[in-house]
């Protein structure tokens, strides 16, 4: 009997390749006599459209592992919607860099059903939230909540608090908080640490500082995160979570970011190994060891 019996399908592009592993993995599921489940949306991409269809949170309620067909920011999107019912996810990459998702199309059938057959690891991944007073909504962020200029481009000046305590005054383009799982993302590029997603840690980028000085800082993950805009300065700011969730805060007020209860479960399949997708992504040397 397959470990998991009740699997969700998603995916965001309706490319051909897409839509190619989206109808591989269903016949393969079918074949192993599991019940499949399929975001909305990502039916409509199919033919014909007769399938068991149900919203993503919905997805998340009724089945115990969701295949994320696609690139990273499907399953970023994803993300926000399984932790909080603990459903793993597993990525069929379709995409570009694809540090989530780490199954080959190549390999499909063969890794998948390795999965269901039980051979595999889990990696837990946090995700962060961030908090504006007399804001209802706490969104949150799989990879980064970036701060910037609500008026592009224009320096924005801030403060920096970490558990309530001063640690610096900061004008910048802006400032990116990163978990380890975006740290190989849009605060690697802003020249931040590469960090492994096991670590338990928060990073804190700063964009374009004027200063010589200002370099990336890494802070305990359990610490609370607290950053002022400056109200002298009279400049509103943009907060956006994964490049998703975008809202204005104003001069003088101050945003909370903290880890979020819930974490995000990937599942991998055999072999997986976050130094390897590195020296792979990242085209790092390889070895005498290395296939």
């Amino acid at each position: 009997m397959p470990t998991f019996q009740h699997v969700g399908l998603v995916a965001r592009v309706a490319s051909d390749q897409v839509r190619e592993s989206l109808l591989r993995v269903e016949q393969f599921l079918q074949i192993r006599k599991v019940d499949v489940l399929f975001e909305a949306s990502t039916a409509a991409m199919l033919e014909p459209s007769d399938r068991n269809v149900a919203s993503l949170d919905e997805v998340g309620a009724h089945c115990d592992l969701l295949i994320a067909v696609g690139g990273d920011g499907n399953i970023l999107s994803a993300a926000r919607a399984m932790a909080p019912h603990g459903v793993p996810i597993l990525g069929i990459n379709r995409g570009k860099l694809g540090f989530l998702a780490d199954v080959s199309p190549d390999e499909i059938e063969q890794q998948l059903g390795e999965v269901l057959d039980g051979n595999f690891t889990t990696e837990e991944h946090f995700l962060l939230e961030g908090e504006v007073e007399g804001e209802v909504e706490v969104p949150c962020a799989l990879n980064e909540v970036l701060i910037h200029s609500a008026r592009m481009p224009k320096m924005i000046e801030m403060e920096l608090y970490v558990n309530d305590r001063y640690v610096y005054a900061q004008n910048s383009d802006g400032l990116i908080v990163s978990s380890p799982t975006g740290s190989t993302a849009y605060a690697l590029s802003a020249g931040g640490p590469i960090m492994h997603p096991s670590l338990n840690a928060i990073v804190l980028v700063p964009m374009f500082p004027h200063s010589l000085t200002s370099r990336p800082l890494v802070v305990p993950g359990d610490d609370d995160i607290m950053i002022r805009i400056s109200a002298e300065s009279g400049v509103d700011a943009r907060v956006s979570f994964d490049s998703h969730m975008e809202f204005t805060i104003a001069a003088g007020d101050s945003l909370v970011i903290r880890k979020k209860q819930e974490r995000l479960k990937l599942v991998h399949p055999p072999g997986h190994s976050f130094y390897g997708i590195c020296r792979s992504k990242l085209d790092w040397a390889r070895g005498s060891d290395d296939e």
